[in-house]
């Protein structure tokens, strides 16, 4: 998280995500058209890592719609109900609702009533 969205920002996020979960060949990076995934580096970094690149069509939020579906989840759930005196606070609060809550604890009816992290596990044992 940060004050603007940088070509920075995105290739730093992927560096850690690689890092942390070292996923399987075949991984689909989907994003929107934004000038820092859009970007030659970030490009690059996806084919060096092996990852195929999808990108929605201009203008069609409808190819990103499970993002936006959890961009509206966590307004509804964490953000509409709290007010932030500080960016650490926010920063703080959305990190515990993404890493400890949502992706451990909430069951998505999307994946059988399992959380993210319930349900990676039970790919990768199954793969």
């Amino acid at each position: 998280m940060d004050k603007t969205m940088t070509r920075q920002l995105v290739l730093d996020a992927l560096k850690q995500a690689m890092q942390r979960y070292r996923p399987l060949a075949g991984l689909i990076h989907h994003s929107d058209r934004g000038s820092q995934y859009a970007s030659h580096e970030y490009q690059q970094a996806l084919k060096d890592y092996g990852i195929l690149a999808s990108m929605s069509r201009k203008g069609n939020c409808y190819d990103n719609a499970c993002m936006e579906s959890f961009f509206g989840t966590l307004k509804h759930e964490l953000i509409y109900g709290n007010r932030f005196r500080t960016r650490n606070q926010a920063r703080q609060a959305i990190f515990e609702y993404i890493e400890i809550f949502y992706n451990r604890i909430r069951l998505h009816s999307a994946l059988g009533y399992m959380s993210p992290v319930e349900f990676e596990l039970a790919f990768r044992l199954a793969a």
